[in-house]
């Protein structure tokens, strides 16, 4: 295993040398000739799929697994476009900043160059394969894709396709690699791999992220969780706020920027708990309420401490009512995972507030937790959210899978 994997990763170190002095112009028609293949065989890459599918089902995997894994025509198209846009997104590589002039007349910047070897380890969804070559390539990295045997199929196929784009554009073959041994101990050996692999980003379950953070000597960016809150404050619009919260519950469950608890201001919850219950309710959603939510929503079950930290990835919702906005921001400083948290409120000094106390990688005001995502964010498709607050803060695309060099611009300047 230490032989096979160590192999993979200095066929993609081969392959950073060759992406990092790639020029633009080759990178974007690459980029679009992925996208191109993708569409092509969709009838290819959904076999594939239904062979992990089923499979998923024979092994009991949970209702929002399978949905991560699903493909069809629909995602196929959203990978495919999401390349186009990324070719159509400025490179990053080799822009200039902060250039100073010193004393002595030298003159002092940064250039911005891609990070090198990026593994991404993940779980299920088989458009981040599309999604994470994508961006590395685009920023001038060489990608190490690790997915889940649950989407070994789907995963192979797309990689397929992408290496024969590659090919077709004249880039290295090894920018994209593929780790197709489904082994822990396959990602255990990639682990160890410091200097030939720069940075890893896990995606998956919070089991997932643990695991590789604890045992990688590679640094790790992530978030663990996303433990995401809806504060509906006493001065919003109700109306607002029922569509809002609804979208951020019941839009898709299963993803990391899906609600998992609504607090509401004591102020407003007679009026807006009861129709905006019913309404989840009638959505299939399980609600958990705090004593008072319980007594105003008498078909609400009770919720438990515990559950305030729990990612459910699934139609279940924790309710709260909340005296004020104080008790707000304190619960969510006590619960929150720091991923996403919005409040709806017509009152801007509050909302600016909210923006200013609540510590989380994306606050938003007036707006569902499910428009945290870089394609939302106008980033292009993401490499992943960071919960992280060194190197990269939130949804990651381009810029955040570059890093900084110091350059110097000099006459013959020398030290005295």
């Amino acid at each position: 295993m230490e032989s096979y994997v160590k192999t993979k990763a200095m066929e993609a170190r081969e392959g950073a040398r060759g992406m990092a002095v790639a020029e633009t112009a080759q990178k974007n028609r690459t980029l679009v000739k992925m996208a191109d293949l993708l569409r092509a065989d969709a009838k290819f890459l959904i076999s594939e799929n239904e062979k992990d599918v089923l499979s998923a089902k024979e092994k009991g995997l949970s209702e929002a697994m399978i949905d991560r894994l699903t493909l069809n025509e629909k995602r196929i198209g959203e990978m495919s476009s999401a390349l186009i846009e990324v070719s159509q997104m400025p490179d990053p590589v080799g822009e200039i900043s902060n250039i100073i002039k010193r004393p002595n007349e030298m003159l002092v910047g940064k250039m911005r160059v891609p990070i090198g070897v990026i593994s991404i380890i993940y779980e299920s969804r088989p458009n981040v394969t599309a999604d994470a070559a994508g961006l590395c390539l685009k920023a001038g990295n060489a990608v190490i894709l690790r997915g889940g045997s649950e989407a070994i199929h789907s995963n192979k196929a797309i990689v397929s396709i992408l290496r024969t784009a590659l090919l077709a554009g004249g880039l290295p073959e090894g920018a994209v690699t593929f780790i197709d041994n489904p082994q822990r101990e396959a990602v255990m050996e990639m682990l160890k791999l410091e200097g030939l692999i720069d940075l890893v980003i896990p995606r998956g379950g919070e089991g997932l992220i643990r695991t590789v953070t604890e045992n990688s000597r590679i640094p790790v960016l992530k978030h663990y969780k996303g433990v995401c809150h809806v504060f509906v404050d006493r001065e919003c619009d109700q109306g607002m706020a029922s569509e809002i919260c609804f979208n951020s519950k019941v839009q898709r469950p299963g993803t990391c920027n899906a609600m998992e608890t609504m607090l509401v201001d004591a102020a407003v919850a007679e009026a807006f708990l009861p129709p905006m219950m019913r309404r989840f309710i009638d959505a299939g959603v399980s609600v958990l309420g705090c004593s008072e939510t319980v007594r105003i929503c008498p078909q609400t079950a009770p919720v438990k401490d515990e559950d305030y930290h729990v990612e459910y990835l699934s139609l279940k919702l924790n309710v709260r009512v909340v005296k004020d906005m104080d008790a707000a921001i304190a619960h969510i400083a006590k619960y929150s995972s720091s991923h996403t948290d919005s409040i709806v409120t017509n009152n801007h000094q509050r909302a600016m507030r909210f923006l200013r106390e609540v510590d989380s990688s994306a606050v938003l005001i007036n707006a569902s937790t499910r428009l945290n995502d870089g394609g939302q964010f106008g980033l292009g498709a993401e490499i992943g959210i960071s919960t992280d607050k060194i190197h990269a803060r939130g949804p990651m695309g381009l810029q955040e899978l570059t890093t900084m060099k110091f350059i110097v611009f000099g006459n013959g300047q020398l030290r005295s």
